[in-house]
């Protein structure tokens, strides 16, 4: 059969642009791939959610991939080993207590089973705003195009609702920083804004994610990187098994927060 040009290219706008329409309106959309969201998004699709994650990157994983300092394996501690068990992820035990596994592995297995749980995962598409309503509760998401960003192009963006938000964004909590500079200090902080992460300390920083990891503002969670950062505890380094607790975690509150409204 001869290959025609017009027709690959048809087939890939027209797949796309129909997986882009039925995400501008979702139950939970999560900004940012890394462990933590897709994580969420595995679990939030699991239970039925329609759930889309939004990743200003080309390719999903966060920091997973580079693991410690470029050498691309990761520990989890026994806590963690629980969700390596659940992706079906291999490890080996380096030492009581410590386990090691692939980071690439571990990023192309979740975002997988993330994929077939029924998750969409748009890839190179970035959050420049949010949309809060009279109530003062987030409603949805601003996008554009990474590339449009990067070349500081003036393109209008497009929106999507969403009933639930989760900021999995890392370090740079993203959508915290934009709620906080566009209303001010109205975050469920201790100083009302993004308090900022803490020098490393893995041990204290993996003890308090969980609790980190809960809504920050009316229908936004932070999950991640991005809940230590947001409620000022220290950063892990490549210790992943809090990051994906942490991200089962947000799925179980986001469920939590959709049930009234079902």
């Amino acid at each position: 059969m001869e290959l025609d040009e017009v027709t690959i290219s048809r087939a890939i706008a027209e797949s796309y642009i129909k997986e882009f329409l039925a995400a501008t309106e979702v139950d939970v959309a999560i900004v940012g791939a890394g462990p933590a969201g897709m994580t969420a998004a595995y679990y939030l699709a699991r239970g039925g959610t329609k759930t889309a994650v939004f990743e200003r990157q080309l390719r999903p994983g966060g920091g997973m991939p580079g693991g410690g300092m470029l050498f691309n394996r990761i520990v989890a501690q026994e806590a963690g080993k629980t969700l390596l068990d659940e992706f079906e992820i291999r490890y080996e035990q380096y030492a009581p207590g410590y386990y090691t596994a692939d980071a690439l592995e571990a990023v192309s297995t979740i975002c997988s089973r993330a994929i077939r749980a029924g998750a969409k995962i748009f890839n190179s598409i970035s959050v420049e705003d949010v949309m809060i309503r009279d109530d003062d509760r987030i409603t949805g998401l601003v996008l554009n195009w990474s590339a449009v960003s990067l070349a500081g192009m003036h393109v209008d963006p497009l929106a999507i609702k969403s009933q639930v938000v989760i900021d999995a964004t890392g370090h740079s909590t993203e959508i915290c920083r934009i709620i906080e500079n566009k209303i001010g200090a109205r975050l469920m902080t201790t100083t009302g804004g993004v308090v900022g992460e803490k020098s490393m300390w893995a041990e204290r920083g993996e003890a308090e994610i969980l609790d980190n990891t809960r809504e920050v503002y009316p229908g936004l969670l932070v999950a991640g990187m991005a809940a230590n950062a947001v409620f000022g505890s220290p950063r892990m380094g490549a210790v992943f098994g809090g990051m994906l607790l942490s991200g089962k975690r947000a799925a179980e509150l986001a469920l939590t927060m959709l049930k009234p409204e079902r």
